[in-house]
């Protein structure tokens, strides 16, 4: 698993480096709508000229507030993490479903504080998707991709009504707040672990001296 991420970043990261823009955007000539970040250094944005005709001018700088978010805060690194956690572990397979759809929640959001208008991200993220669902999607340049579609986690989701429902009926809610208590319980969990992780290195730093291999 971790030989095939890194293989598809580089990938990734030399389509990237192969479509030359000004802006970090590039359109294609596809009527099928579609629209991702492809990570590399730097990343870029692909659009097809499918989602172009599909949305309006103020819908199209939402597109692009979505996806340049994927590119700022490196979600495909959280989303590579937690399929090396779930390769490892089969229990954290529920985990990775869940990452990858937070990460389009937080690109969401990212977009609606751009523009100061989450009904209109809501209907944005909507409108994308219906398109999309009336036309076949094209084939992506790499698997990396992070897209405003999010058709990587349509086929494993946490509710039965799916991620793009969910993300549109939480953007159309009243924005969260961030609750004392669970800033408290995650500072806690990530304090426990740095403790934890320091003492079991210490421990065997006194086993190897203690047998003589240090």
């Amino acid at each position: 698993m971790l030989w095939r991420r890194v293989r598809t970043l580089a990938a990734a990261a030399l389509d990237a480096a192969c479509m030359p823009t000004r802006d970090g955007t590039v359109i294609v000539d596809d009527a099928a709508p579609d629209a991702y970040a492809l990570p590399g250094l730097p990343g870029r944005v692909v659009v097809s000229t499918g989602m172009l005709y599909t949305l309006d001018e103020t819908e199209h700088g939402i597109l692009l507030a979505h996806e340049h978010a994927h590119l700022a805060t490196h979600h495909y690194a959280f989303v590579a993490a937690a399929q090396l956690g779930a390769s490892a572990n089969p229990l954290l397979r529920p985990f990775a479903t869940a990452v990858t759809y937070t990460i389009e929640r937080w690109a969401d959001e990212n977009a609606s504080t751009a523009t100061g208008d989450r009904r209109r991200v809501a209907r944005t993220v909507g409108k994308a998707a219906l398109a999309a669902h009336r036309t076949p999607g094209p084939v992506r340049a790499a698997g990396a991709a992070l897209g405003i579609l999010g058709r990587r986690g349509r086929g494993s989701t946490l509710a039965s009504a799916g991620p793009v429902p969910r993300r549109v009926a939480a953007l159309l809610a009243p924005p969260l707040g961030r609750p004392p208590a669970l800033t408290a319980a995650t500072a806690l969990v990530l304090a426990a672990t740095l403790t934890a992780t320091a003492e079991a290195a210490h421990d065997l730093h006194i086993l190897l001296r203690t047998v003589g291999a240090w």
